[in-house]
């Protein structure tokens, strides 16, 4: 699994790959935590297309983004969420809490205007 941090314009982008396992270095999460948070990112767009699977570590990682990201005013969404992945959401209800988009220019679209719409959109 791969995480990658970028800033696109006015947008913190979280590409993330591979499968999102129980076991993950926990290491390695908190330096992509820690370079999340030195952004100090006021919209975060969170990159699943590419990870097929999500378990509770990556949930984990996710929710303490996303609530570090509120806390400080922001707005974040995922994009992408593939069928395993989404249903993870859908189970743990976080698709009612947490903001999707199913591609990556609506994803943009909601963050630049503003939309605090939550919820899946697919």
């Amino acid at each position: 699994m791969v995480i990658s941090v970028e800033q696109q314009d006015d947008v913190c982008v979280l590409r993330i790959e591979g499968n999102f396992k129980t076991g993950v270095d926990a290491e390695y999460l908190s330096a992509r935590t820690d370079e999340v948070k030195r952004l100090k990112p006021g919209k975060v767009l969170a990159d699943l297309r590419q990870m097929r699977y999500i378990g509770s570590t990556g949930i984990g990682f996710l929710v303490g983004i996303f609530t570090s990201v509120r806390l400080n005013g922001g707005q974040f969404v995922l994009v992408g969420l593939q069928p395993r992945v989404d249903e993870v959401f859908r189970v743990t209800r976080l698709n009612t809490i947490i903001p999707s988009a199913p591609d990556l220019p609506s994803g943009l679209a909601a963050l630049r205007g503003g939309s605090s719409r939550t919820g899946a959109t697919q």
